[in-house]
């Protein structure tokens, strides 16, 4: 089963979420917060990260920002979710590192499109 990190610190958009992934078949672990998304992703070894990026404490670009230094993690591919989906906000996330951008409220299909488009691509390459 394909595994995926949600890192979520919104009790419902996680609760949601996760259920719809569970749904579609996919294993999810979940994190509140950057630090904790950080050490997920290199203890669960997840096949991808949905990373918001307005998280308490160490936010999703800092979090992502290290998922990407880490030699153990870099590899794993993150798509931003987030409200602010304003001008120049796609570039900061591709900056971080990101591979994917999506915006909130969360459009399942969209978004499903995006994680079987990089989980496809990891496959493949």
């Amino acid at each position: 089963m394909t595994k995926i990190l949600l890192v979520e610190d919104n009790e419902m958009n996680r609760d949601m979420l996760s259920r719809r992934l569970v749904r579609r078949g996919y294993e999810v672990a979940m994190a509140v917060d950057g630090e904790q998304g950080i050490a997920l992703a290199a203890s669960e070894s997840p096949a991808l990260i949905l990373m918001d990026m307005s998280l308490p404490g160490v936010d999703g670009w800092e979090a992502t920002r290290q998922i990407k230094a880490s030699p153990a993690t870099q590899g794993i591919p993150v798509i931003a979710l987030t409200a602010h989906a304003m001008e120049g906000d796609r570039e900061k996330a591709l900056a971080a590192g990101v591979d994917d951008f999506d915006t909130k409220p969360v459009e399942m299909e969209r978004l499903l499109g995006k994680i079987e488009a990089l989980l496809g691509r990891k496959a493949a390459g």
